[in-house]
């Protein structure tokens, strides 16, 4: 049996491995999808709203967006580099009738302004997270809520972290809420 610490270990080799295999320097992490039991223990540690702006960084297939705009009546956007992620996850929304409070952008995390965010989600590499954590310093407002699944951010200190022992699939996990 592993420790928790060498299963993440080996999660953070394997994401590394698929980024590199796949040759894309601009990508902050591979399609790794989210339980969607965890999906909804991370919206909560968000202490995600009704009308609030919320926004997925690297939305894969769109299932945090979803969640919280069909759940939590949030207004929810997700930003996915990935065309066909970006086209599936889009089409899902609209057959879904969510179109109005949800939506997924076609493009570079490091492109986008953020705000306007009350609630961030992220399930990037640690070296993402690094890069990113600049940019969210600078345009987060005040009292803005960061949540990131398994991996923390250097140089910020959680106000909670949860644990999840099993997911239902088997895999334990790890969700840090900070606050700007």
């Amino acid at each position: 049996m592993h420790s928790r610490k060498q299963i993440l270990g080996m999660v953070v080799a394997g994401m590394a491995a698929v980024l590199s295999a796949q040759n894309a320097t601009e990508k902050l992490a591979p399609y790794y999808p989210t339980p969607e039991s965890v999906v909804d223990r991370m919206l909560r540690l968000g202490e995600l709203k009704g009308g609030e702006k919320m926004f997925d960084l690297g939305s894969g297939d769109g299932r945090i967006v979803i969640m919280a705009a069909e759940k939590f009546k949030a207004t929810a956007a997700g930003v996915e580099l990935d065309e066909d992620l970006y086209k599936q996850s889009s089409d899902k929304i609209r057959k879904l009738g969510l179109d109005k409070i949800a939506r997924i952008i076609n493009g570079d995390i490091m492109k986008q302004d953020f705000s306007g965010a009350d609630l961030v989600t992220v399930y990037l590499l640690p070296s993402s997270n690094d890069k990113i954590r600049p940019m969210l310093e600078k345009q987060l407002k005040k009292g803005a809520r960061i949540v990131s699944h398994d991996f923390e951010f250097s140089g910020w200190t959680a106000e909670k972290v949860e644990s999840i022992d099993d997911d239902g699939e088997g895999r334990s996990h790890t969700l840090y809420l900070y606050r700007r």
